[in-house]
């Protein structure tokens, strides 16, 4: 692992965002909690949350942290036959929560896969990367969205903090 040690502790907000792709049947059973597992998208937004809390456990290494707030928010899109994914994940600390932003959507997206794969195996997940991140020494980065669709509406099925 890289060490940290003499970095100072800033405010550290990773911002990260993905989709899964589902047929409109599949996404009218989600809307309806009429999937047999129960209800997706808060299963999908626990198991995000859960993820980020044990990024240093997957991810070889991976630091472990101390996070002070995950989000995740999962949407069904009215343009796209698609479930939008945002994770937002903050600490103060020495290294950055890219990393757990990443898995929380990535494991919010499999949840999705997971629940649904009995009424629709043509599901497709994509498009999983990082919006923004801020603090430390690298600063900050924001990915330029002229070319991709880089919103989530507010409007969300799912919002919580923990």
């Amino acid at each position: 692992m890289v060490n940290v040690g003499g970095k100072d502790e800033t405010l550290r907000i990773a911002i990260a965002r993905g989709h899964i792709t589902a047929r409109p049947e599949t996404l009218r059973l989600i809307a309806e909690q009429g999937m047999k597992k129960g209800d997706v998208l808060e299963v999908a937004r626990l198991a995000g949350i859960m993820a980020a809390k044990r990024t240093g456990e997957l991810i070889p290494l991976c630091h472990p942290l101390a996070l002070t707030s995950i989000r995740v928010e999962l949407v069904i899109a009215d343009d796209v036959p698609q479930i939008e994914i945002e994770a937002e994940v903050q600490t103060v600390g020495r290294t950055g929560v890219e990393m757990e932003a990443l898995t929380a959507v990535s494991v919010a997206a499999l949840t999705v896969y997971d629940m649904c794969k009995a009424v629709d195996r043509e599901m497709v997940i994509g498009d999983v990367r990082l919006v923004k991140k801020t603090g430390g020494k690298s600063g900050s980065f924001t990915r330029d969205t002229k070319d991709t669709k880089d919103t989530i509406s507010k409007d969300t099925v799912s919002n919580s903090n923990t």
